[in-house]
């Protein structure tokens, strides 16, 4: 393999044993880093780290769940143990789940918040913790999607994906006096886990420099960010804002309706796709 950007570095990457994850590792890899192949089902890990090393790359499989936070840590320890560091790591490990709000099952919902918040939680902070120690600084992928801006049956995983771009926020904050970088990738891709692809999706490996590129020193100085990749397009996410603020004396129910009518009559559309705006009171 090719030593790239990553060259020298050491890099773990969840939900690795198939789509996206998969490609994250490969691309990974292919860029010089050392890679944990980390994924629930562990014969699919070994199948991508057996991939990597065969192509010349060096890569270590794990088996387990980032729910668990005893898990998620050894999966972190697995590669300085493995590698001598952690360098970066990307959160990818992730369930998707449609259903209209009356036909929510509580049990899918617990394992999306498990999977998608507290796995990227528990792995995050682990790796956070081991980058600190080493002082060295390091870069952190979390992996959101745009329907968190509003998307029909989507609302739960959504909800967790909203959470992971907030956690990325917050973390950069944070984390930015020592040197340690977190962004977050929006993808619009071909994957196993999301409804039969539409035409022009990106392909996994298009997504995945995105990632290497976060992973490495060409992102230098960048940090909160999250990063949409769709189709042929490259863009940022807004950072979400408070927008126009009115002042006045009173803010009783009239007073309200009538700020609404008259000044925040031009609300902001609802949903990443089509853009559908929510009626404004009294038209």
């Amino acid at each position: 393999m090719s030593k790239g950007s990553l060259a020298g570095r050491a890099v773990a990457v969840t939900g690795a044993g198939r789509g996206l994850g998969r490609a994250y590792a490969r691309h990974a890899a292919h860029g010089g880093a050392a890679v944990v192949v980390g994924d629930v089902d562990l014969d699919a890990a070994r199948r991508v780290a057996g991939e990597i090393d065969a192509a010349g790359g060096t890569a270590v499989a794990f088996g387990g769940s980032v729910s668990d936070p005893a898990s998620a840590e050894e999966l972190i320890g697995l590669c300085v143990s493995r590698f001598g560091a952690i360098d970066g790591l990307v959160n990818n490990a992730g369930l998707f789940h449609q259903a209209k709000p009356w036909a929510e099952d509580l049990d899918r919902i617990r394992a999306l918040v498990d999977v998608n918040v507290l796995g990227t939680v528990y792995c995050g902070l682990a790796a956070i913790a081991l980058m600190r120690e080493q002082g060295r600084g390091g870069s952190i992928v979390n992996v959101t999607s745009g329907t968190h801006l509003g998307h029909p049956e989507t609302a739960v995983y959504g909800a967790t994906k909203g959470a992971v771009a907030s956690l990325t926020y917050c973390w950069a904050l944070d984390l930015l006096p020592l040197g340690i970088r977190v962004n977050a990738v929006s993808p619009l891709a071909v994957t196993d886990m999301k409804l039969p692809p539409h035409d022009g999706h990106a392909k996994p490996e298009e997504v995945a420099a995105v990632v290497t590129f976060l992973l490495g020193e060409e992102s230098a100085g960048i940090t909160g960010q999250v990063v949409r990749r769709a189709r042929r397009g490259l863009g940022l996410l807004r950072h979400p804002e408070i927008g126009e603020m009115v002042e006045a004396d009173s803010w009783e129910v009239g007073d309200i309706a009538g700020a609404f009518r008259d000044t925040l009559s031009t609300l902001r559309p609802i949903g990443y796709g089509d853009h559908r705006a929510i009626p404004v009171p009294g038209r």
